[in-house]
Protein backbone atom coordinates (compact mmCIF):
# COMPACT_ATOMS: atom_id res chain seq x y z
CA UNK A 1 0.00 0.00 0.00
CA UNK A 2 1.21 3.27 -0.85
CA UNK A 3 1.80 6.02 1.82
CA UNK A 4 -1.28 8.22 0.59
CA UNK A 5 -3.28 4.75 0.75
CA UNK A 6 -1.66 4.24 4.77
CA UNK A 7 -2.55 7.86 5.60
CA UNK A 8 -6.55 8.13 4.38
CA UNK A 9 -6.38 4.24 6.28
CA UNK A 10 -5.17 5.69 9.00
CA UNK A 11 -7.79 8.92 9.52
CA UNK A 12 -10.90 6.81 8.62
CA UNK A 13 -9.25 4.70 11.67
CA UNK A 14 -9.30 7.89 13.89
CA UNK A 15 -12.50 8.99 13.24
CA UNK A 16 -12.92 10.80 9.78
CA UNK A 17 -15.95 10.15 7.50
CA UNK A 18 -14.86 12.52 4.99
CA UNK A 19 -12.76 15.16 3.04
CA UNK A 20 -13.25 18.78 2.24
CA UNK A 21 -10.45 19.80 -0.32
CA UNK A 22 -9.92 21.98 -3.26
CA UNK A 23 -6.82 20.83 -5.32
CA UNK A 24 -4.08 22.20 -6.85
CA UNK A 25 -0.75 21.55 -8.62
CA UNK A 26 1.07 20.28 -5.55
CA UNK A 27 -2.18 18.36 -4.27
CA UNK A 28 -3.21 16.65 -7.84
CA UNK A 29 -0.97 14.11 -6.92
CA UNK A 30 -2.33 12.52 -3.84
CA UNK A 31 -5.96 13.94 -4.56
CA UNK A 32 -6.26 11.31 -7.39
CA UNK A 33 -4.84 8.64 -4.85
CA UNK A 34 -8.11 10.49 -2.62
CA UNK A 35 -10.44 10.22 -5.75
CA UNK A 36 -9.59 6.49 -6.68
CA UNK A 37 -9.49 4.69 -3.44
CA UNK A 38 -12.70 5.77 -2.24
CA UNK A 39 -11.11 5.14 1.13
CA UNK A 40 -13.34 8.43 2.32
CA UNK A 41 -15.59 10.69 0.28
CA UNK A 42 -14.14 13.59 -0.96
CA UNK A 43 -16.31 17.07 -1.15
CA UNK A 44 -14.83 19.92 -3.26
CA UNK A 45 -15.42 23.77 -2.48
CA UNK A 46 -15.00 27.10 -4.00
CA UNK A 47 -12.58 28.67 -1.66
CA UNK A 48 -10.14 27.26 0.69
CA UNK A 49 -11.53 29.46 4.05
CA UNK A 50 -14.61 27.98 3.04
CA UNK A 51 -13.00 24.01 3.05
CA UNK A 52 -11.39 24.50 6.61
CA UNK A 53 -14.91 26.25 7.86
CA UNK A 54 -16.65 22.85 6.37
CA UNK A 55 -14.47 20.53 7.86
CA UNK A 56 -13.95 22.34 11.00
CA UNK A 57 -17.91 22.29 11.46
CA UNK A 58 -17.85 18.48 10.39
CA UNK A 59 -15.52 17.77 13.75
CA UNK A 60 -17.77 19.81 16.10
CA UNK A 61 -20.82 18.20 15.14
CA UNK A 62 -19.14 14.33 15.69
CA UNK A 63 -16.11 14.77 17.87
CA UNK A 64 -14.20 13.28 15.22
CA UNK A 65 -11.41 14.29 12.85
CA UNK A 66 -12.57 17.08 10.55
CA UNK A 67 -10.24 16.77 7.48
CA UNK A 68 -9.08 19.74 4.95
CA UNK A 69 -6.86 18.83 2.07
CA UNK A 70 -5.50 21.78 0.28
CA UNK A 71 -2.06 22.45 -2.14
CA UNK A 72 0.89 24.39 -1.01
CA UNK A 73 1.25 27.64 -1.04
CA UNK A 74 -1.78 29.68 -2.26
CA UNK A 75 -4.02 27.21 -1.13
CA UNK A 76 -2.92 26.59 2.62
CA UNK A 77 -2.14 29.92 3.46
CA UNK A 78 -5.52 31.02 2.47
CA UNK A 79 -6.87 28.53 4.59
CA UNK A 80 -4.69 29.99 7.61
CA UNK A 81 -8.37 31.81 9.02
CA UNK A 82 -10.27 28.96 9.17
CA UNK A 83 -7.38 27.10 10.96
CA UNK A 84 -7.13 29.81 13.45
CA UNK A 85 -10.51 29.51 14.44
CA UNK A 86 -10.39 26.07 14.93
CA UNK A 87 -7.44 25.84 17.21
CA UNK A 88 -9.18 28.99 18.91
CA UNK A 89 -12.07 27.06 19.78
CA UNK A 90 -10.31 23.40 20.47
CA UNK A 91 -11.29 21.43 17.37
CA UNK A 92 -9.70 18.36 16.02
CA UNK A 93 -9.06 19.48 12.25
CA UNK A 94 -6.30 17.82 10.10
CA UNK A 95 -4.92 19.60 7.52
CA UNK A 96 -3.23 17.98 4.28
CA UNK A 97 -1.29 20.02 2.28
CA UNK A 98 0.80 18.83 -0.95
CA UNK A 99 4.17 20.34 -1.13
CA UNK A 100 7.01 20.53 -3.34
CA UNK A 101 9.34 16.99 -3.94
CA UNK A 102 13.00 16.96 -3.18
CA UNK A 103 14.11 17.14 -6.17
CA UNK A 104 12.09 20.81 -6.41
CA UNK A 105 13.43 21.60 -3.03
CA UNK A 106 16.83 21.09 -4.19
CA UNK A 107 16.74 22.56 -7.36
CA UNK A 108 18.12 26.54 -6.32
CA UNK A 109 14.94 28.51 -8.42
CA UNK A 110 12.39 30.18 -6.35
CA UNK A 111 8.83 27.39 -6.44
CA UNK A 112 5.57 29.03 -7.72
CA UNK A 113 3.50 29.36 -4.10
CA UNK A 114 6.62 29.83 -1.77
CA UNK A 115 6.55 32.60 0.55
CA UNK A 116 10.18 33.40 2.39
CA UNK A 117 11.33 29.98 1.89
CA UNK A 118 9.83 26.45 1.36
CA UNK A 119 9.55 26.21 4.68
CA UNK A 120 7.56 29.35 5.62
CA UNK A 121 4.26 27.59 4.95
CA UNK A 122 5.56 24.91 7.79
CA UNK A 123 6.68 27.54 10.27
CA UNK A 124 3.38 29.29 10.20
CA UNK A 125 1.32 26.54 10.48
CA UNK A 126 3.45 25.62 13.94
CA UNK A 127 1.35 28.67 15.36
CA UNK A 128 -2.01 27.21 15.25
CA UNK A 129 -1.63 23.62 15.02
CA UNK A 130 -0.50 21.38 18.17
CA UNK A 131 1.52 18.90 15.96
CA UNK A 132 3.00 19.09 12.26
CA UNK A 133 4.96 16.56 10.23
CA UNK A 134 6.35 16.31 6.74
CA UNK A 135 5.92 12.59 4.96
CA UNK A 136 9.65 12.71 3.36
CA UNK A 137 10.58 10.03 4.57
CA UNK A 138 8.33 6.76 4.17
CA UNK A 139 9.98 4.73 7.01
CA UNK A 140 9.49 7.66 9.66
CA UNK A 141 5.98 7.97 8.06
CA UNK A 142 3.81 5.17 9.43
CA UNK A 143 5.40 6.81 13.08
CA UNK A 144 5.16 10.58 12.14
CA UNK A 145 0.94 9.68 10.82
CA UNK A 146 -0.29 8.10 13.73
CA UNK A 147 1.64 10.70 16.59
CA UNK A 148 0.39 13.56 15.30
CA UNK A 149 -3.22 12.22 14.43
CA UNK A 150 -3.11 11.09 18.21
CA UNK A 151 -2.03 14.26 19.23
CA UNK A 152 -5.37 15.86 17.21
CA UNK A 153 -7.53 13.78 19.34
CA UNK A 154 -6.02 14.04 22.37
CA UNK A 155 -5.86 17.68 22.83
CA UNK A 156 -8.69 18.25 20.24
CA UNK A 157 -7.03 20.78 18.57
CA UNK A 158 -5.76 20.91 14.49
CA UNK A 159 -2.60 19.20 13.57
CA UNK A 160 -0.74 19.85 9.91
CA UNK A 161 0.53 17.13 7.12
CA UNK A 162 2.62 18.06 4.55
CA UNK A 163 2.71 15.26 1.69
CA UNK A 164 5.53 15.93 -0.99
CA UNK A 165 4.15 15.58 -4.58
CA UNK A 166 7.13 13.21 -4.99
CA UNK A 167 6.00 11.06 -2.10
CA UNK A 168 2.48 10.26 -2.61
CA UNK A 169 2.33 6.79 -4.35
CA UNK A 170 5.77 5.54 -1.99
CA UNK A 171 5.09 2.08 -0.42
CA UNK A 172 4.21 2.42 3.22
CA UNK A 173 4.36 0.11 6.16
CA UNK A 174 0.98 0.00 8.26
CA UNK A 175 0.26 3.15 10.47
CA UNK A 176 -0.02 1.44 14.30
CA UNK A 177 -2.50 3.95 16.28
CA UNK A 178 -0.55 4.98 19.39
CA UNK A 179 -0.97 3.67 22.89
CA UNK A 180 -3.65 5.83 24.78
CA UNK A 181 -1.71 7.90 27.54
CA UNK A 182 -1.61 6.55 30.99
CA UNK A 183 -3.29 8.15 34.13
CA UNK A 184 -1.85 8.33 37.31
CA UNK A 185 -4.56 6.48 39.18
CA UNK A 186 -4.29 8.11 42.81
CA UNK A 187 -3.77 11.66 41.10
CA UNK A 188 -7.05 11.14 39.22
CA UNK A 189 -9.03 9.66 42.93
CA UNK A 190 -7.50 12.83 44.72
CA UNK A 191 -8.83 14.88 42.17
CA UNK A 192 -12.04 13.51 42.04
CA UNK A 193 -12.18 13.29 46.06
CA UNK A 194 -11.63 17.01 45.92
CA UNK A 195 -14.18 17.82 43.78
CA UNK A 196 -16.91 15.86 45.04
CA UNK A 197 -15.98 17.42 48.21
CA UNK A 198 -16.26 21.10 47.57
CA UNK A 199 -19.41 20.28 45.52
CA UNK A 200 -21.13 18.27 48.86
CA UNK A 201 -20.24 21.50 51.02
CA UNK A 202 -21.24 24.10 48.33
CA UNK A 203 -24.46 25.93 49.35
CA UNK A 204 -25.33 26.87 45.63
CA UNK A 205 -23.07 24.37 42.96
CA UNK A 206 -23.75 25.03 39.47
CA UNK A 207 -22.17 23.18 36.29
CA UNK A 208 -21.90 24.82 33.50
CA UNK A 209 -20.39 23.00 30.55
CA UNK A 210 -18.19 23.48 27.66
CA UNK A 211 -17.49 22.92 24.23
CA UNK A 212 -14.89 20.02 25.69
CA UNK A 213 -17.69 18.30 26.31
CA UNK A 214 -18.91 17.59 23.08
CA UNK A 215 -15.18 17.74 21.58
CA UNK A 216 -14.38 14.72 23.80
CA UNK A 217 -18.18 12.84 23.40
CA UNK A 218 -18.95 13.47 26.56
CA UNK A 219 -22.32 14.55 26.56
CA UNK A 220 -24.50 11.48 27.64
CA UNK A 221 -22.02 10.72 30.23
CA UNK A 222 -22.10 14.27 31.40
CA UNK A 223 -25.76 14.68 31.97
CA UNK A 224 -26.30 10.90 33.57
CA UNK A 225 -23.81 12.97 36.12
CA UNK A 226 -25.77 15.79 36.37
CA UNK A 227 -28.83 14.06 37.28
CA UNK A 228 -26.91 12.26 39.51
CA UNK A 229 -25.33 15.10 41.47
CA UNK A 230 -28.85 17.08 41.16
CA UNK A 231 -27.03 19.87 39.48
CA UNK A 232 -28.08 22.54 37.79
CA UNK A 233 -26.34 22.95 34.55
CA UNK A 234 -25.97 25.93 32.03
CA UNK A 235 -23.94 26.47 28.89
CA UNK A 236 -21.59 29.21 28.20
CA UNK A 237 -22.18 31.37 25.10
CA UNK A 238 -19.65 29.09 23.28
CA UNK A 239 -21.42 25.74 24.31
CA UNK A 240 -24.62 26.67 23.01
CA UNK A 241 -26.10 23.55 21.71
CA UNK A 242 -24.48 21.35 24.04
CA UNK A 243 -26.74 18.73 25.98
CA UNK A 244 -29.89 19.71 23.65
CA UNK A 245 -30.38 15.93 23.13
CA UNK A 246 -29.84 14.80 26.53
CA UNK A 247 -32.19 14.69 29.68
CA UNK A 248 -30.01 16.99 32.11
CA UNK A 249 -30.96 19.84 34.37
CA UNK A 250 -30.34 22.36 31.88
CA UNK A 251 -31.78 25.60 32.53
CA UNK A 252 -30.10 27.75 29.91
CA UNK A 253 -26.92 29.80 28.61
CA UNK A 254 -24.92 31.62 31.01
CA UNK A 255 -24.43 35.40 29.21
CA UNK A 256 -23.66 37.89 32.30
CA UNK A 257 -25.12 41.17 31.54
CA UNK A 258 -26.64 39.82 28.23
CA UNK A 259 -28.18 36.82 29.17
CA UNK A 260 -31.70 35.84 31.45
CA UNK A 261 -31.18 37.47 35.32
CA UNK A 262 -32.21 34.10 36.73
CA UNK A 263 -29.34 32.18 34.90
CA UNK A 264 -26.82 35.39 35.34
CA UNK A 265 -27.57 35.12 39.43
CA UNK A 266 -27.31 31.91 39.85
CA UNK A 267 -23.69 31.70 38.13
CA UNK A 268 -22.38 34.15 39.54
CA UNK A 269 -23.90 33.83 43.44
CA UNK A 270 -22.54 30.14 43.23
CA UNK A 271 -20.26 29.86 45.76
CA UNK A 272 -18.56 26.32 43.31
CA UNK A 273 -19.02 26.67 40.10
CA UNK A 274 -17.44 23.61 38.19
CA UNK A 275 -16.75 24.97 34.78
CA UNK A 276 -16.77 21.62 32.90
CA UNK A 277 -14.42 21.81 29.68
CA UNK A 278 -15.08 25.59 29.62
CA UNK A 279 -12.89 27.74 28.01
CA UNK A 280 -11.69 30.70 29.63
CA UNK A 281 -12.13 33.97 27.65
CA UNK A 282 -13.76 36.96 27.15
CA UNK A 283 -16.92 35.88 24.98
CA UNK A 284 -18.08 33.85 28.15
CA UNK A 285 -17.36 35.56 31.15
CA UNK A 286 -15.95 39.38 29.92
CA UNK A 287 -19.82 40.60 30.08
CA UNK A 288 -19.96 39.06 33.88
CA UNK A 289 -22.70 41.35 35.96
CA UNK A 290 -20.08 40.08 39.07
CA UNK A 291 -16.98 39.54 38.24
CA UNK A 292 -16.02 35.89 38.77
CA UNK A 293 -13.17 34.56 40.80
CA UNK A 294 -11.65 32.20 38.89
CA UNK A 295 -9.67 31.19 41.88
CA UNK A 296 -12.93 29.81 44.22
CA UNK A 297 -14.02 27.81 40.74
CA UNK A 298 -13.32 23.84 39.81
CA UNK A 299 -11.96 24.17 36.09
CA UNK A 300 -11.70 20.98 34.29
CA UNK A 301 -10.18 22.00 30.61
CA UNK A 302 -6.75 21.27 28.61
CA UNK A 303 -5.84 17.85 30.22
CA UNK A 304 -6.06 19.35 33.88
CA UNK A 305 -8.09 20.18 36.72
CA UNK A 306 -7.32 23.80 38.83
CA UNK A 307 -9.28 23.72 42.42
CA UNK A 308 -8.36 26.98 43.66
CA UNK A 309 -4.37 27.54 44.06
CA UNK A 310 -3.78 24.02 42.92
CA UNK A 311 -3.49 21.76 39.49
CA UNK A 312 -3.65 18.30 39.11
CA UNK A 313 -1.75 17.92 35.73
CA UNK A 314 -2.45 15.02 33.14
CA UNK A 315 -5.31 14.43 33.92
CA UNK A 316 -7.85 14.29 30.60
CA UNK A 317 -11.56 15.75 30.89
CA UNK A 318 -12.60 11.46 30.01
CA UNK A 319 -11.09 10.59 33.23
CA UNK A 320 -12.35 12.94 35.38
CA UNK A 321 -15.98 12.20 34.21
CA UNK A 322 -16.22 9.13 33.83
CA UNK A 323 -14.51 8.48 37.41
CA UNK A 324 -16.60 11.04 38.81
CA UNK A 325 -19.60 8.72 37.14
CA UNK A 326 -18.25 5.57 38.71
CA UNK A 327 -18.15 7.50 42.25
CA UNK A 328 -21.82 8.92 42.54
CA UNK A 329 -23.36 5.75 42.15
CA UNK A 330 -27.17 5.28 42.98
CA UNK A 331 -30.38 6.92 41.36
CA UNK A 332 -30.84 10.66 40.41
CA UNK A 333 -31.57 12.96 42.46
CA UNK A 334 -34.91 14.33 42.70
CA UNK A 335 -34.32 17.68 41.22
CA UNK A 336 -36.49 20.19 39.07
CA UNK A 337 -34.95 23.42 37.26
CA UNK A 338 -36.70 26.15 35.81
CA UNK A 339 -35.70 25.81 32.12
CA UNK A 340 -35.07 29.05 29.68
CA UNK A 341 -38.42 30.40 27.78
CA UNK A 342 -38.10 30.75 24.40
CA UNK A 343 -40.56 33.18 22.17
CA UNK A 344 -42.98 31.26 20.23
CA UNK A 345 -46.33 31.80 17.86
CA UNK A 346 -45.06 34.81 15.61
CA UNK A 347 -48.01 36.47 14.28
CA UNK A 348 -49.04 35.94 10.82
CA UNK A 349 -49.71 40.18 9.80
CA UNK A 350 -47.60 42.92 7.92
CA UNK A 351 -45.46 43.88 10.61
CA UNK A 352 -41.64 44.44 9.10
CA UNK A 353 -39.27 41.52 10.63
CA UNK A 354 -37.00 41.96 13.37
CA UNK A 355 -34.25 39.33 14.45
CA UNK A 356 -36.23 37.82 17.46
CA UNK A 357 -39.27 37.37 15.30
CA UNK A 358 -36.98 35.06 13.45
CA UNK A 359 -36.32 33.06 15.94
CA UNK A 360 -39.83 32.98 17.04
CA UNK A 361 -40.79 31.49 13.60
CA UNK A 362 -38.04 29.34 14.03
CA UNK A 363 -38.99 28.01 17.44
CA UNK A 364 -42.71 27.29 15.53
CA UNK A 365 -40.98 25.41 12.41
CA UNK A 366 -39.39 23.27 14.80
CA UNK A 367 -42.44 23.23 17.20
CA UNK A 368 -44.01 21.66 14.29
CA UNK A 369 -41.17 19.60 12.42
CA UNK A 370 -38.77 18.35 14.99
CA UNK A 371 -35.75 20.10 15.69
CA UNK A 372 -32.77 20.79 12.73
CA UNK A 373 -28.82 21.40 13.64
CA UNK A 374 -27.71 24.72 12.88
CA UNK A 375 -24.65 26.38 11.50
CA UNK A 376 -24.39 29.87 12.36
CA UNK A 377 -22.48 33.16 11.40
CA UNK A 378 -20.81 35.83 13.58
CA UNK A 379 -22.89 38.77 14.38
CA UNK A 380 -26.52 39.54 15.40
CA UNK A 381 -27.85 35.96 13.64
CA UNK A 382 -25.37 34.51 16.18
CA UNK A 383 -26.96 36.50 18.94
CA UNK A 384 -30.11 35.42 17.70
CA UNK A 385 -29.84 31.07 17.70
CA UNK A 386 -29.36 32.34 21.80
CA UNK A 387 -33.05 32.66 21.33
CA UNK A 388 -34.11 29.74 19.82
CA UNK A 389 -34.85 26.22 21.60
CA UNK A 390 -31.99 24.41 22.30
CA UNK A 391 -30.93 21.96 19.50
CA UNK A 392 -27.24 21.28 18.27
CA UNK A 393 -25.44 24.51 17.34
CA UNK A 394 -22.13 25.21 15.48
CA UNK A 395 -20.62 28.57 15.64
CA UNK A 396 -17.26 30.68 16.14
CA UNK A 397 -18.60 32.09 19.19
CA UNK A 398 -14.88 33.08 20.55
CA UNK A 399 -12.58 33.17 17.92
CA UNK A 400 -15.91 35.22 15.91
CA UNK A 401 -14.70 35.07 12.47
CA UNK A 402 -16.91 36.01 9.69
CA UNK A 403 -17.64 33.41 6.44
CA UNK A 404 -18.45 30.25 8.74
CA UNK A 405 -22.13 29.82 8.58
CA UNK A 406 -22.90 28.82 5.23
CA UNK A 407 -19.67 26.52 4.49
CA UNK A 408 -20.45 25.24 8.28
CA UNK A 409 -24.08 24.36 7.37
CA UNK A 410 -22.13 22.13 4.38
CA UNK A 411 -20.08 20.89 6.55
CA UNK A 412 -23.05 19.84 8.77
CA UNK A 413 -25.06 18.10 6.08
CA UNK A 414 -22.44 16.22 4.74
CA UNK A 415 -21.29 14.87 8.56
CA UNK A 416 -24.42 13.93 9.85
CA UNK A 417 -27.11 13.61 6.32
CA UNK A 418 -29.70 16.30 8.45
CA UNK A 419 -31.13 19.14 6.80
CA UNK A 420 -29.48 22.15 8.60
CA UNK A 421 -30.47 25.71 8.79
CA UNK A 422 -27.93 28.44 7.99
CA UNK A 423 -27.94 31.75 9.81
CA UNK A 424 -25.79 34.43 8.35
CA UNK A 425 -25.55 38.14 7.78
CA UNK A 426 -25.09 39.97 4.65
CA UNK A 427 -21.72 40.97 5.17
CA UNK A 428 -20.42 37.47 6.23
CA UNK A 429 -22.80 36.33 2.92
CA UNK A 430 -20.85 38.19 1.21
CA UNK A 431 -17.42 36.27 1.90
CA UNK A 432 -18.29 32.88 1.49
CA UNK A 433 -21.76 32.46 0.42
CA UNK A 434 -20.98 31.34 -2.72
CA UNK A 435 -20.07 27.94 -1.51
CA UNK A 436 -24.28 27.27 -1.82
CA UNK A 437 -23.08 26.71 -5.36
CA UNK A 438 -21.69 23.25 -4.40
CA UNK A 439 -24.67 21.72 -2.99
CA UNK A 440 -26.50 20.39 -6.29
CA UNK A 441 -23.43 18.27 -6.95
CA UNK A 442 -23.36 16.99 -3.62
CA UNK A 443 -27.55 16.98 -3.06
CA UNK A 444 -27.42 19.04 -0.38
CA UNK A 445 -30.41 21.43 0.27
CA UNK A 446 -30.01 23.56 3.76
CA UNK A 447 -32.37 26.21 4.39
CA UNK A 448 -30.43 29.21 4.48
CA UNK A 449 -31.55 32.47 6.41
CA UNK A 450 -30.12 36.04 5.28
CA UNK A 451 -30.12 38.53 7.88
CA UNK A 452 -29.62 41.16 4.84
CA UNK A 453 -29.60 44.83 6.89
CA UNK A 454 -27.32 46.28 4.38
CA UNK A 455 -25.00 46.69 7.11
CA UNK A 456 -22.34 45.37 9.31
CA UNK A 457 -24.99 45.86 12.17
CA UNK A 458 -23.24 44.65 15.29
CA UNK A 459 -20.19 46.97 14.26
CA UNK A 460 -22.44 49.71 14.20
CA UNK A 461 -23.62 49.08 17.48
CA UNK A 462 -20.26 49.70 18.89
CA UNK A 463 -19.03 53.00 16.85
CA UNK A 464 -22.67 54.14 15.04
CA UNK A 465 -20.51 57.25 13.25
CA UNK A 466 -18.72 55.38 11.32
CA UNK A 467 -20.13 55.04 7.67
CA UNK A 468 -17.82 52.63 6.51
CA UNK A 469 -20.34 50.46 8.19
CA UNK A 470 -23.36 50.31 5.32
CA UNK A 471 -23.29 48.07 2.96
CA UNK A 472 -25.55 47.66 -0.44
CA UNK A 473 -28.48 45.69 -0.67
CA UNK A 474 -26.94 42.67 -3.14
CA UNK A 475 -30.15 41.34 -4.20
CA UNK A 476 -29.19 37.49 -2.64
CA UNK A 477 -32.62 35.99 -3.71
CA UNK A 478 -32.43 36.45 -7.06
CA UNK A 479 -29.26 34.99 -6.87
CA UNK A 480 -30.03 31.49 -5.42
CA UNK A 481 -31.27 30.34 -9.20
CA UNK A 482 -28.17 30.48 -10.40
CA UNK A 483 -26.07 29.03 -7.64
CA UNK A 484 -28.71 26.31 -8.12
CA UNK A 485 -31.33 27.13 -5.11
CA UNK A 486 -34.56 28.64 -4.62
CA UNK A 487 -34.77 32.32 -3.27
CA UNK A 488 -37.27 34.65 -1.88
CA UNK A 489 -37.10 37.93 -0.13
CA UNK A 490 -39.43 38.53 2.87
CA UNK A 491 -40.43 42.09 4.43
CA UNK A 492 -43.18 41.03 6.67
CA UNK A 493 -44.03 38.65 9.31
CA UNK A 494 -46.42 36.72 7.72
CA UNK A 495 -44.03 36.47 4.89
CA UNK A 496 -41.52 34.94 7.13
CA UNK A 497 -43.90 31.83 8.03
CA UNK A 498 -44.99 31.65 4.66
CA UNK A 499 -41.04 31.17 3.31
CA UNK A 500 -40.01 28.77 5.92
CA UNK A 501 -43.09 26.69 5.42
CA UNK A 502 -42.33 26.22 1.79
CA UNK A 503 -38.62 25.49 2.23
CA UNK A 504 -39.43 22.67 4.39
CA UNK A 505 -41.77 21.48 2.09
CA UNK A 506 -38.97 21.67 -0.67
CA UNK A 507 -36.02 19.10 -0.86
CA UNK A 508 -33.37 18.34 -3.10
CA UNK A 509 -32.01 21.97 -3.13
CA UNK A 510 -31.08 24.59 -0.69
CA UNK A 511 -33.56 27.33 0.18
CA UNK A 512 -32.38 30.59 0.54
CA UNK A 513 -34.85 33.03 2.07
CA UNK A 514 -33.18 37.09 2.54
CA UNK A 515 -34.92 38.80 5.48
CA UNK A 516 -34.59 42.17 4.92
CA UNK A 517 -34.11 44.09 8.42
CA UNK A 518 -33.76 47.51 9.21
CA UNK A 519 -30.69 49.30 10.27
CA UNK A 520 -30.44 49.42 13.70
CA UNK A 521 -32.97 46.94 14.47
CA UNK A 522 -31.36 44.28 17.00
CA UNK A 523 -32.20 40.96 18.56
CA UNK A 524 -33.10 41.07 22.37
CA UNK A 525 -30.17 39.48 23.23
CA UNK A 526 -28.02 41.61 21.38
CA UNK A 527 -29.18 44.51 22.49
CA UNK A 528 -28.68 43.54 26.35
CA UNK A 529 -25.19 42.82 25.10
CA UNK A 530 -24.37 45.40 23.61
CA UNK A 531 -26.22 47.66 26.63
CA UNK A 532 -24.37 45.93 29.12
CA UNK A 533 -20.87 45.75 27.37
CA UNK A 534 -21.05 49.86 27.36
CA UNK A 535 -22.40 49.93 30.98
CA UNK A 536 -19.79 47.59 32.01
CA UNK A 537 -16.78 49.84 29.92
CA UNK A 538 -18.24 53.18 31.99
CA UNK A 539 -15.54 54.65 33.75
CA UNK A 540 -17.53 55.87 37.00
Amino acid sequence: MNLTEQLLHALKKHGARQIFGIPGDFALPYFRIIEESKILPLYTLSHEPGVGFAADASARINGSLGVAAVTYGAGALNMINSVAAAFAEKSPLVVLSGGPGKNESRSGLLLHHQAKTLDSQFQIFKEITCDQCRLDDAQRAPADIARVLASCLRHSEPVYIEIPRDMVAMPCADVLPEAPQTVDPDALDACVDEILERLAQARSPVLMVGVEVRRYGLEDTVATLSRRLGLPVVTSFMGRGLLSEQDSPLVGTYMGVAGFPEITHLVENSDSLFLLGEIICDTNFAVSETKIDMRKTIQALNGQVNIGYHTYAKLPLAAVVNRMLERVSGPDKAFSVTPQVFPLDLPRDAQSITPTDIATAVNDLMARHGKMPIASDMGDCLFTAMEIKHTALVAPGYYATMGFGVPAGLGLQAATGERPLILVGDGAFQMTGWELGNCRRYGWDPIVLVFNNASWEMLRTFQPESGFNNLDHWGFAEMASGMGGDGVRVGTRAELKAALDQAMATRGKFQLIEVTLPRGVLSDTLTRFVAGVKRLNTVK
